[in-house]
């Protein structure tokens, strides 16, 4: 398995979050936690990348528990619901970092193009919209190389025509022998990423 979570348990503020959630991820696979707002998919993601610590479980990712490492950043890379930003870089600069940074072969050019970021290149991220921004969030995930995608909403900000677009990539990086594991909540396009879905309903966790 990828990811593979056992009992996990959280607890935040003096609240279960999360109960007892046990689930899989095999490679190659797209899954999405579905979920009304509150019911825990972000928090489990957060657990993923070692950003929080569970109360309780076990998780493993790649076949070890969640490091904050550069090992274990080499091979995850995670959009999260909250993007961050260098307020004084362009769009282009930000790619470009995390293509040097990651030592990536993508050809900056077409990423930009791809995302729909040609005329947007030279601006910065605080004068884009919230559609762009999360756009240039998914290039740089999507532009360094990896072996799991973490994503928290990657749909939320795009418009349906760009939603097929980015679901068209999510294949595409699965048949290049990547592994999906996000929260969302569009239906459509969960079925257009081809999607296995797991459902949090009070605290319980559903194959569909």
């Amino acid at each position: 398995m990828i990811v593979a979570v056992r009992g996990l348990d959280v607890e935040r503020g003096g609240n279960l979050v999360v109960k007892d959630v046990s689930f899989g991820v095999a490679p190659g696979e797209v899954v999405a936690l579905l979920g009304v707002n509150g019911a825990g998919k972000s928090t489990i993601l957060r657990c993923l990348t070692g950003l929080l610590s569970p109360t309780a479980g076990e998780i493993e990712v790649l076949g070890k528990p969640p490091a904050a490492d550069p090992e274990y950043w080499r091979d995850v890379a995670y959009v999260a619901d909250e993007p961050s930003w260098y307020p004084g870089l362009t769009v282009r600069e930000h790619l470009d970092l995390v293509r040097i940074t990651h030592a990536s072969a993508a050809d900056l050019d077409a990423t930009v193009v791809a995302f729909g970021l040609a005329d947007r290149a030279d601006a910065t991220p605080l004068s884009l919209s919230s559609g762009q921004r999360r756009r240039v969030m998914l290039a740089a995930a999507l532009l360094r190389p990896s072996r799991l995608l973490l994503l928290d909403e990657p749909e939320q900000a795009l418009d349906s025509g760009f939603r097929a677009v980015l679901a068209r990539r999510l294949r595409a990086y699965t048949q290049g022998g990547g592994t999906v594991l996000m929260a969302a909540h569009d239906l459509e396009f969960v079925a257009a990423c081809g999607a296995r879905r797991l459902t949090i309903a009070d605290h319980a966790l559903t194959a569909e």
